[in-house]
């Protein structure tokens, strides 16, 4: 299987952030309109949290909160666990997989938000992979059958 770097993963998704002001229904329909599930909350180029889809029924919709009046900054989670652009995506995978969330924060040398990578992100190229082994699989047990 190939290794793939997070740096080589994020080129193919521009950075989307919101502003801990906004309200949690424009960052909905911001996280529609990208087609993304998450949104890196930013005060300039510092990360103060992370807003999920999951955020929004968990902490707005299940609860009943306003979504017009509530702000993203309100119900974030702060400071999420962030990942070196240089490692390779299955440590990010790992620290999903550990931490229980979806969606990793990717940063530069310098500690800023460059891009955001996510569970959905592996999906593709992996899937590629276990298919290739399971056609070889396929092509090995039918040459050992009798």
């Amino acid at each position: 299987m190939v290794i793939r770097i997070i740096r080589e993963v994020i080129a193919e998704h521009p950075l989307v952030s919101a502003h801990k002001s906004m309200s949690v229904r424009e960052a909905c329909r911001l996280m529609v309109e990208k087609h993304i599930g998450a949104l890196l909350v930013l005060e300039g180029e510092r990360i103060l949290g992370i807003f999920t889809e999951r955020n929004a029924l968990t902490r707005i919709l299940a609860p009943g909160r306003d979504p017009d009046t509530t702000t993203v900054g309100e119900v974030m989670v702060a400071d999420p666990v962030c990942i070196a652009a240089d490692k390779p995506l299955t440590q990010a995978l790992l620290l999903m997989a550990d931490g229980g969330f979806r969606h990793v924060p990717v940063v530069d040398d310098a500690g800023r938000a460059i891009g955001m990578v996510s569970a959905r992100d592996a999906l593709g190229h992996e899937l590629v992979e276990v298919g290739r082994g399971m056609t070889s699989f396929s092509k090995l047990e039918s040459s050992l059958a009798y």
